[in-house]
């Protein structure tokens, strides 16, 4: 005898998963890395904390496009096989890793900074002045 099965899309299974998605973070790197920020605010900048640990500071790049901000590093792991030892398990990262946000006003490239010490980069983006409103002559 044919059993007849009622096609529900919200089944409870599909249910979890999409909860569980819902409060997933955005984007979660390969291997669980990824950039985890902290943006503050005051009059003049806004203040990022990365935290992007094993890395160098050469293989770190900032990249300011108006008021959208792109981190990226390059993670690099190192082997250290010696002779008669076999590893067992790593649980160490080799690829790139990125993260972008876009702020809330128009940041000034030249007046901005960055730090990177202890695994976090600290970045001072400077915003732009912005420019009074002109008034023109009708002629």
């Amino acid at each position: 005898m044919n059993h007849l099965h009622v096609y529900d899309p919200v089944a409870r299974a599909a249910f979890d998963e999409i909860v569980r998605g819902f409060f997933a973070p955005a984007r979660v790197e390969k291997n669980g890395r990824a950039i985890r920020i902290d943006v503050t605010e005051n009059d003049n900048a806004f203040l990022v904390h990365a935290e992007i640990p094993g890395v160098k500071k050469d293989d770190i790049q900032v990249t300011i496009d108006g008021s959208q901000v792109t981190i990226g590093a390059e993670v690099k792991r190192l082997d250290e096989a010696r002779e008669g030892e076999r590893v067992l398990r790593s649980e160490r990262y080799q690829g790139a890793v990125y993260r972008s946000f876009t702020l809330g006003s128009e940041l000034d490239e030249a007046a901005s900074e960055a730090k990177y010490e202890n695994g976090v980069l600290e970045l001072k983006l400077a915003k732009k002045v912005p420019l009074a409103a002109r008034k023109l002559t009708v002629q």
